[in-house]
């Protein structure tokens, strides 16, 4: 058992929701797993209130070393998670990409994830992951300050989209807009790349309904809930409580996220915060686990 505190309690609290929908465990679309040094300087921007974080405190509540958050996953009954990591400038991707391969080959119940950023060359190591066996790529379009829509990126979106890899992408305004955030570059990707599996990471917060419209025109674009409805993210940006029955709509193609460990809260209360949509048990059970099952191809 991990030796973070109160993590058999939490840990049971956990269990204790999934089995209550008879679900065999959950899957995490949106989770952090990056070389150590790059993660230390995540939690360092963090805690130091930097622009992107809206200057809003932001207590890092996993700050375990990698070995030991992936057991505290295992532990809370994750079948399947994430290493969402991303470059913030040229020259990082193809690195990172390297990194993220040998962790998935190290950690089985992992997704593999890649990432990608507008340059030259990205269309080569873009597909030089997918053949070495990428399962999910990451995109930020906040933090890596591009227009997801440049032209550069164009033949990595249709080698995506031909091969149905899902892309998680971070494009809504929250928790600080950027230059590209919001529906519009995405947009624009989208009527070139109408197949293309994009997750839209936060519920495209606060842009909601705008991403919401896009998910309801484009069959292959899915949001996940990572950090969305919970408490921290209610104060700053409430989900509009008329577009529920949208959401409920859209059940299939909702996904569970979370983004640990980089979370201010503990985790149970993100599962916590979709429970209390009383949307229903049928929405639940896909969003925590069967909707993410089906697009990656997990055993039953």
């Amino acid at each position: 058992m991990s030796d973070h505190p109160g993590a058999r309690a939490e840990a049971d609290g956990i269990r204790r929701f999934w089995e209550g929908l008879g679900l065999p465990g959950l899957v995490d679309v949106h989770t952090h797993f990056m070389p150590e040094r790059v993660l230390r300087k995540v939690w360092a921007y963090f805690d130091a209130l930097g622009p992107l974080t809206g200057g809003v405190e932001w207590p890092i509540t996993y700050r375990e070393e990698e070995d030991e958050r992936a057991a505290l996953l295992r532990e809370f009954g994750v079948r399947a998670f994430t290493a969402m990591l991303y470059p913030h400038k040229p020259g990082m991707a193809r690195w990172l990409n390297g990194w993220a391969a040998g962790f998935a080959g190290r950690t089985p119940d992992s997704l593999h994830t890649a990432t990608l950023f507008p340059e030259p060359g990205v269309a080569g190591y873009v597909r030089e992951a997918v053949e070495a066996g990428a399962r999910v790529f990451k995109a930020h379009v906040q933090v890596g300050a591009y227009d997801p829509a440049d032209e550069a990126l164009d033949a990595a979106w249709g080698l995506l989209a031909e091969a149905g890899v899902p892309v998680v992408i971070h494009c809504g305004s929250g928790p600080a807009p950027g230059k590209h955030t919001g529906p519009g570059p995405v947009a624009r990707v989208l009527a070139r790349h109408p197949r293309l599996r994009l997750v839209v990471a936060h519920m495209g917060m606060p842009e909601y309904e705008d991403f919401l419209d896009l998910a309801q025109r484009y069959g292959e674009v899915r949001l996940d809930t990572t950090m969305a409805f919970t408490d921290f993210s209610e104060r700053m940006a409430p989900f509009p409580r008329q577009s529920l029955p949208r959401l409920a709509a859209l059940g299939d193609r909702v996904l569970l996220g979370t983004d640990f460990p980089n979370i201010p809260y503990p985790y149970l209360h993100q599962l916590h915060a979709l429970e209390r949509l009383d949307l229903g048990e049928e929405w639940l059970r896909a969003v925590c686990h069967d909707n993410a099952a089906r697009l990656f191809g997990l055993p039953g």
